[in-house]
């Protein structure tokens, strides 16, 4: 197998880039979106992936199926993890079933104030997931153990790195090469009011540590991607709005809008030390040649992100699902439209506006 991804265009044609997957449940269909359109671009290489919870999962699917059936391979098995998730595989019954729902707004309205989502929302607030016993389970776990490991864990482009939380220690774990299995993909999705801690072994140590989502940590982690055989040019897909315009007022609505800004948090931290540096190698306080010169891209959709909420990242709708989807090939056809010139050059964000104020 070839440690770089088949294209028919020569490699001097071709422009590699980094990925950054946030994650964020059921909105992770978005993603899904995203890569499929870049997917189509042979001239874009995808050189490693740094996934979090559904980013994760995302990175799985695309590198397993990258390697199985190169960039056909890779968009079918996205494809099927999303079936999984519960999007619908006929795109034309997709399609009319999308067109004939509500917004996404009235979805999430109505998934919120449904009284069986209350009421689960209101039971994590007093049971635990360790309260089930023998009728605990994790339904993820049927996906995960369904990824082809063999392709995921295989030393070669595109590279994956997979984030988790250590319960212990508060701090961050990047799984990668063969330390990715189906138990690392799930403590990176571990949601702790949802499911018990995902507990891996060390092999290195023998000690067993447990591990909760990644997204508290790193959402997706970004210095994985700062190593000197990489590109210097890292694609971020958020899903969690860095912006909301309107005051939340609302029980659902403040906790919401709690959960987007922890799990943007780590993300910003990276990107404000990022920014830092850049700024004193403009000043002339550190040489140029002493640090990797990164470009920072985004694709995002807060405008729809805005219109969803944390019921519609935890019950996968397939019209839901579909218009994420449909909106992610968008933002990701806008990005090559606007930004692609970008790549090798420049960022394509504005990060000192993003963190001005």
């Amino acid at each position: 197998m070839s440690k770089k991804l088949a294209s028919k265009k020569p490699v001097s044609d071709r422009t590699r880039i980094n990925l950054a997957l946030q994650g964020g449940g059921a909105h992770g269909a978005f993603t899904w979106g995203v890569l499929d359109r870049l997917l189509q671009e042979e001239d874009i290489e995808i050189a490693a992936i740094s996934g979090t919870s559904a980013g994760a999962m995302n990175g799985a699917a695309l590198k397993a199926g990258m390697l199985a059936g190169g960039r056909e391979g890779a968009r079918e098995n996205l494809a099927w993890l999303w079936q999984q998730m519960g999007a619908v595989e006929d795109r034309r019954f997709s399609n009319w079933m999308t067109a004939l729902s509500p917004f996404p707004s009235m979805f999430s309205a109505f998934f919120e104030h449904s009284i069986p989502f209350q009421m689960a929302e209101a039971a994590t607030n007093f049971i635990s997931p360790y309260d089930y016993g023998p009728a605990y389970f994790n339904p993820l776990e049927r996906i995960a153990e369904r990824f082809h490991y063999d392709l995921v864990c295989k030393d070669c482009e595109p590279h994956l790195f997979v984030s988790a939380t250590n319960v212990r220690t508060g701090k961050l774990k990047v799984f990668s090469g063969a330390s990715i299995t189906p138990q690392a993909i799930l403590a990176s999705a571990c949601l702790p009011t949802l499911f018990q801690a995902v507990e891996i072994e060390d092999p290195d140590t023998g000690t067993t540590e447990a591990y909760w989502d990644g997204g508290y940590i790193g959402n997706p982690a970004l210095f994985p991607l700062v190593d000197k055989d990489l590109p210097g040019d890292v694609v971020i897909v958020n899903i969690n709005p860095l912006h909301r315009e309107e005051l939340p007022r609302s029980a659902a609505e403040i906790q919401n809008r709690i959960n987007e800004i922890s799990f943007n948090s780590s993300l910003l931290r990276e990107l404000r030390a990022l920014t830092f540096t850049q700024q004193l190698v403009a000043a002339g306080l550190l040489q140029k040649n002493e640090m990797k010169d990164l470009h920072i891209h985004m694709i995002a959709d807060d405008e729809l992100m805005n219109e969803l909420s944390v019921a519609t990242k935890m019950i996968p709708n397939p019209a839901t699902l579909a218009r994420l989807f449909d909106a992610g090939v968008a933002a990701a056809e806008r990005f090559l439209s606007e930004d692609r010139g970008n790549l090798g050059k420049r960022d394509s964000v504005d990060l000192e506006a993003m963190f001005r104020g």
